[in-house]
């Protein structure tokens, strides 16, 4: 895929336009213009092409090429690019999108300029980025396994829930966030994972399986797990295969942080990285996405919620449990070696 994008980019530097790159590529020669957005591989990417580009296309006449890339993958290759970057669009979780305010990788955003940018929640549209999904953690348990649900983070590591449950480390949003809660319940805090570390070396004997993000759920969906901390995205995807699992918001509440897109700096398609961006964020498709399979948190006011959410409205985030990922990002490098080696070694 950069391969791709870098020699598209190449050939619109030699070529001077997009005419050229509609011959070359398929790209209609009536389209009013193009747009290069990351998104994330998977249900992201699926969504993306099934919803987003059809809505695009027939809001604005704009075409988008998705360039399928993790986060950490996103901010990569444009530090790579040195003012050539590969896309015009991140969608990025806190935590790389903070390193990438940092790094100075964005444009300013003028929200302003997107129709629909007045739906969003403003506490978290930024200079350089706004809102386009929610994302709410907690704990997945089996509904049929267990009379009573796990209440609380230290729960996880007594019986009879604890030989049934799922580990994953540090390398997302949602196992960071989730392995800090737990640090916290055992006497930690945000900077703080050393109780966490300690009461899963104690409890690890015991715990049913340490994997990768990505293999949580088929785990689960296998029965070789019937606890696990994850968002409600997965939980509903899961369930909408006719797995028997539950979403539990903890006792101190469920963790609550939202995907930002930002525009590259130095982004070729700036105007139409606008209209992408409002595409997204407009009311038909945050409902479109809300619904299986995908089960995106929509972020527009205007959409409402539905009803298997842990939350009737997008104001009650405010309640949640949030982090400040400038903190935790100079120590997650670390805190990811110590759990694949003291853990999943």
């Amino acid at each position: 895929m950069t391969k791709f994008t870098l020699d598209r980019r190449a050939f619109l530097a030699a070529s001077g336009g997009a005419a050229a790159t509609a011959a070359l590529w398929g790209t209609p020669a009536f389209a009013a213009g193009s747009v290069i957005a990351a998104v994330y591989p998977g249900t992201w990417e699926d969504a993306f092409r099934e919803i987003v580009a059809p809505a695009l296309k027939e809001a604005s006449d704009v075409d988008v090429e998705f360039d399928a890339s993790y986060a950490v993958d996103q901010i990569a290759k444009v530090r790579a690019a040195r003012g050539l970057p590969p896309f015009d669009v991140f969608v990025l979780d806190p935590g790389p999108a903070a390193t990438g305010q940092e790094m100075g990788l964005y444009a300013p955003i003028d929200v302003s300029k997107l129709e629909n940018g007045s739906k969003l929640p403003q506490v978290f549209v930024t200079e350089t980025g706004v809102p386009v999904a929610a994302q709410v953690v907690g704990i997945a348990y089996n509904p049929k396994k267990f009379e009573t649900p796990p209440t609380g983070w230290a729960q996880l590591f007594e019986e009879p829930y604890v030989s049934s449950l799922g580990l994953t480390g540090f390398q997302t949003t949602f196992g960071t966030t989730s392995l800090i809660e737990i640090a916290k319940a055992f006497g930690g805090s945000l900077t703080d994972i050393d109780p966490a570390m300690a009461k899963i070396k104690e409890a690890l004997p015991k715990i049913a399986a340490v994997a990768q993000p990505s293999a949580m759920a088929g785990l689960f969906q296998q029965g070789e797990i019937d606890v696990m901390y994850t968002n409600t995205q997965t939980v509903a995807n899961l369930k909408a295969r006719g797995v028997d699992i539950e979403f539990a918001v903890p006792d101190t509440g469920a963790i609550a942080f939202v995907t930002t897109m930002h525009i590259v700096k130095d982004a070729e398609n700036v105007d139409n990285a606008y209209k992408y961006i409002d595409a997204v964020i407009s009311a038909g498709v945050q409902e479109t996405l809300m619904q299986a399979p995908y089960n995106f948190i929509p972020v527009n006011g205007d959409v409402p919620l539905i009803d298997t959410l842990p939350m009737a409205s997008l104001d009650e985030m405010n309640d949640f449990v949030r982090h400040d990922w400038t903190e935790i990002n100079p120590l997650r490098p670390g805190w990811i070696e110590r759990f694949n080696k003291e853990v999943a070694a």
